[in-house]
């Protein structure tokens, strides 16, 4: 019986989902293959960094000579192929540990470009573009802010980067998508970015959101020229198993700056106890390359399913993928709810829950979200969300596992062919 014998998947469907995985079975593969690459890449981090029982203890207070600190901080740095690293549980986002790369690297005066088109909603009152005059943004410090957008095929416009990066500080990439359709950047198109920073303005610092990016390739924006990476511990990097945190690793002398900033000048990565956190920052690292695997599978499945009921799916389930997110165009605020609600009901944790529409902090439209995850906002966790605007899409992400993340999709089908049932 299988999964039917758990969940009422109606036949057609459970029909369309077995041909649908059958079609991808050759992305499963190279999938698989690129996980055995970055998991011998991680495997060899952590011998080569000594890691040990000790360094997975507990220290408190100032956290002199935390042995686990410094020797994750190494591990980090040799996956990402860069001189230092700085991976702590006191980030508490993604958002976070880019505000403070950015504080961190940006001084009064200095030019901030972002290359591929407007930020991420939540950076937005970092930088300055939304929010309240005198917050404390980059604006209020005096950052100058642009932007370079995309072509309208959603690729990085080089030809501008070029001509228009000159004198920046900081180039800005961000890998990711956020609430947009344009396809993720995969590693090949972030070197050509970097390529055209460097005959611009060979002296800025190429900053790159790597959320959701991480091991879905088998190299990172560092080993193609970047200078700092900056990340979510409860996205990918975490393995589903860091219950929070975040991490920044590049050039030595750019870290210790991020360093001053999250704690003090003078003091940087010398301090900070980590209450135990250690041993679950270690293993979801050392988890990650398969977790990250099991969501990509599940992505590509949710492409072709979504794809077969007639939806816009970006990317396709054939198409090179950037990071972990599947963006399904709905067309409807009635469909996203659905869709999302659907994808609640396959969940671990809550999955009685029935998620609506509310007004979450940073974004300026009503947000629905779909997360029953054991670590709130996990969305290395399957889960799914969108603004309730135009074009009406979800972006879906995670999965802990391929098959318990091939019943979520298949449910939050179940939930829109109801919905075209009804009308």
């Amino acid at each position: 019986m299988g999964i039917r014998e758990f969940y009422a998947i109606d036949d057609e469907l459970w029909a369309l989902g077995e041909a649908a995985e059958e079609a991808c079975r050759d992305a499963f593969r190279q999938i698989d293959e690129t996980a055995e690459h970055n998991t011998a890449r991680v495997l060899r981090s952590f011998s080569d960094s000594r890691v040990s029982e000790a360094a997975l203890g507990i220290s408190t207070g100032y956290g002199y000579g935390d042995l686990g600190r410094d020797v994750l901080d190494a591990v980090m740095a040799r996956i990402m192929g860069t001189e230092d690293a700085l991976v702590r549980h006191n980030f508490v986002s993604g958002t976070h540990a880019l505000s403070v790369a950015l504080f961190g690297v940006l001084r009064p005066g200095d030019r901030m470009v972002c290359v591929t088109g407007g930020p991420y909603d939540t950076l937005e009152p970092v930088i300055g573009l939304a929010g309240t005059p005198g917050d404390g943004s980059l604006k209020d410090f005096g950052v100058i802010y642009s932007q370079i957008d995309l072509r309208h095929d959603g690729t990085p416009d080089l030809e501008a980067i070029e001509a228009r990066i000159t004198g920046a500080r900081v180039a800005y990439i961000q890998r990711s998508r956020g609430y947009s359709l344009r396809p993720a950047l995969t590693i090949a198109q972030i070197r050509d970015i970097i390529g055209a920073v460097r005959r611009g303005a060979p002296d800025a610092v190429v900053m790159v959101d790597n959320c959701y990016g991480e091991f879905v390739e088998t190299l990172e924006p560092t080993h193609v020229g970047a200078d700092l990476i900056i990340g979510s511990m409860i996205k990918n990097i975490g393995g589903g198993i860091a219950r929070t945190g975040g991490y920044i690793a590049g050039r030595a002398d750019l870290v210790e700056k991020c360093a001053y900033r999250l704690t003090c000048v003078g003091l940087g990565k010398e301090v900070g106890c980590t209450l135990g956190m250690n041993r679950e920052l270690f293993q979801g690292v050392f988890m990650a390359p398969q977790t990250v695997a099991n969501a990509l599978k599940t992505a590509v499945f949710a492409s072709e399913v979504f794809t077969r009921l007639g939806y816009e799916c970006s990317p396709s389930a054939d198409a090179p993928r950037g990071d972990i997110v599947t963006a399904v165009t709905l067309g409807s605020p009635e469909k996203l709810i659905a869709f999302c609600q659907g994808i609640q009901q396959g969940a671990p944790v809550d999955a009685y829950v029935t998620p609506e529409p509310w007004d979450m902090p940073g974004y300026a439209s009503q947000v629905i979200m779909a997360a029953g995850a054991f670590t709130g906002g996990a969305s290395i966790e399957l889960s799914a969300d969108g603004p309730l605007r135009e074009p009406y899409a979800a972006w879906m992400q995670g999965g802990l596992s391929y098959p318990s993340g091939k019943i979520g999709i298949l449910l939050a089908a179940q939930g829109l062919r109801g919905l075209d049932a009804g009308d």
